[in-house]
Order: C-alpha cells, then structure tokens, then sequence
C-alpha cells in the first residue's frame, strides 16, 4: 500500500501529458495467480506498455492480494488500488443493477452478443453510470465465454435440475436457478472439488470446460452440460476515474483498444482450449458431454426473463439496465 504510485496527485500542477509520463497502475484481479483467465490478464498488462509507448505500466496483481475480491471497488475510489479486472457481480450488494448486468443468466448464446451489447446496445454507457458514483471509469468489458456445466447427474434439460444440489454464487445466478428448481449453495470456488467429490453437491456453475478439466472437476463429475447454457460473467476492467481523466486523449484510447483486442484475444484462446478439451475427454471415455437443445435453453432463458424483471423492483439503476437489455436483446432477436 505504501508504494503506490499516485502520479496524478504528485504532479498535479503539470499538464495531462506530463501527467502519464512512466504511470504504473496497479490493478488487482479478482483471479489467482494460476488461474488461465489471470495469465491471459497479464498479457493485456503487456500489450498496455507496448501500445501507450511504455508511458503506462500495468502493474497486475492476483486476487486477495491488496483487499478481499469484493473491496476492490472502494479501494479504487480511495487510491489504493488503481484499478481492477473483476467479475463486476461482486458489486450487487450495493446496488443490484451490478449483477443484472455482470450476468443476466441465460440472456446470451455467444460472447459477441455481449460485446454488441456493451458496444453498440448502450451496456458501456450504462456501465459508467453505475460506477463513476464509486469514484471509477469504466474502460471496457471481456469475458471467459460461456461457462460449462458441471454434474454428477445426466442433465438433458430444464426438468432435470429439479431438486439438484448445486454450488451457484449468490445473487441472480441462484435465483434464476432456485426458480429453475434446484438447490443451489454458496460456496467459494476453493471448495467446489471437494464437495462434487464428497456428495455434498451434485453440479455446479463454475467456469468454462477447458479449466474444469484442467483441475480435475470432471474425474468426479462426469456429466457437463457443454456449450453452456446459463453463466457467461461480464468482466470489467475499470480504473480510478481521476487519473483516467488525467491522460490524453490518445492515452484513453489505447488504453479502450487494448481492452477490445484483450478480450477477443481471451474468448477465442479459451474457446480453442475449450475444444480440445472436449474432445481429450471425449476420447478419453471417462466422460459424457451433455449439449441441451434449443428447446431446453429457452425454456431455461423464460425462466432467468421472470427473475431479471424481480430485480428491477430493487433499485432504479436495475430498472435502467434491464429496459436497456431487453431492448437491446428484442431487437436483436435473442428474447425468443
């Protein structure tokens, strides 16, 4: 905390571009070290340094590592972190808008239809609004994908997660699946292995397919749903609004480049992973490969629709994103 670079605040009497000269900004992830999301961060640090001529360093640290993963919005505000690479429903409880955008679980089939969303359906715009209050700038949005599925049990369909017990982090995730019919708990994601291996879960939403086999979630649970049907969580990469103003122009734009190339880079590297791993398994015989019809994901997406207008009754930011949303999600033919 002590060496914290804060270039604004010491060079506050100087012009913008003297501002940026050798800026290190420290962001904290909200994924660990070994985690594949936070080696594919660390590249999006690199290519930072090479696309503002090395004016701007991103020094990137892993989860915990400053503050608890779900602190890093006001550590931001109050200069000790710089910035952050996060799940943006860590967030909901204080306002539920967060985590209706972070995950509007079952909205979409495809990364590039919440890029078109944040890009062109006025997500990125809303995004500042929710979070310049906090004292942040929202740069840009990336995600893993689209989550797998992880079971113990044979899951064709809607019907089948009746009464299942399942790991969902709290929040909408587990609304929309309690209202599906299961039994979701909250459980970190540490402790996911052991309860699949112990019973004292069936399923959970986790992460993608690729890094679920790489951590063993499917020597004991050999049932995923893939491609997923559910969760697909937005990831914002978002900085301290004073010194985002404190750049150039030209600074602030790299820096927006760097995140929409980051995060093509991101989704297809995963989705490359993702296949080979399906077919590893496959080969393997240890495992069965559940792909839900498109019957079933959109009896799940009618469901996760009643549940994203529930929380709209909370807050008037929920209210915004999801008129937003659903417009966006309508005209784009995706509400069906």
């Amino acid at each position: 905390m002590k060496n914290l670079i804060i270039t604004a605040a010491l060079f506050a009497g100087m012009a913008t571009s003297a501002l940026a000269q050798d800026m290190t900004l420290r962001f904290q992830s909200s994924d660990p070290a070994g985690n594949p999301n936070f080696q594919l961060q660390q590249k999006w640090a690199e290519n930072v340094s090479e696309k503002t001529d090395g004016a701007i360093k991103i020094d990137l640290l892993p989860v915990e590592s400053i503050v608890a993963h779900n602190e890093t919005q006001d550590a931001i505000a109050a200069g000790i972190l710089d910035g952050h690479v996060t799940d943006t429903s860590y967030f909901a409880g204080k306002d539920p808008a967060f985590g209706l955008i972070a995950n509007p679980v079952g909205a979409y089939s495809d990364p590039q239809e919440m890029f078109d969303f944040m890009n062109e359906g006025g997500g990125a715009e809303l995004m500042n609004e929710l979070v310049e209050p906090y004292g942040l700038h929202f740069i840009g949005a990336t995600t893993p994908g689209l989550e797998a599925f992880v079971s113990k049990v044979p899951l064709e369909g809607v019907d089948d997660l009746k009464g299942l017990k399942m790991r969902a982090p709290e929040g909408l995730v587990q609304q929309v699946f309690a209202a599906a019919g299961a039994a979701p708990v909250n459980l970190p994601g540490s402790e996911v292995f052991t309860s699949l291996d112990k019973g004292v879960i069936d399923a959970a939403d986790y992460t993608v397919f690729s890094t679920n086999q790489a951590q063993g979630m499917h020597d004991v649970a050999q049932h995923p749903v893939y491609p997923g049907f559910h969760s697909m969580p937005l990831v914002e990469i978002s900085m301290n609004k004073e010194k985002w103003d404190s750049l150039s122009e030209e600074q602030q734009t790299a820096l927006e480049e760097s995140v929409r190339e980051f995060a093509k880079m991101q989704v297809s590297t995963l989705k490359e992973r993702d296949e080979a791993a399906v077919e590893e398994a496959k080969k393997a015989g240890k495992v069965t490969v559940h792909d839900w019809s498109a019957q079933e994901r959109a009896r799940f997406r009618k469901i996760a629709q009643g549940e994203w207008e529930k929380v709209t009754e909370r807050s008037d930011n929920a209210r915004k994103v999801y008129d937003t949303l659903t417009t966006y999600l309508n005209d784009a033919g995706l509400m069906k």
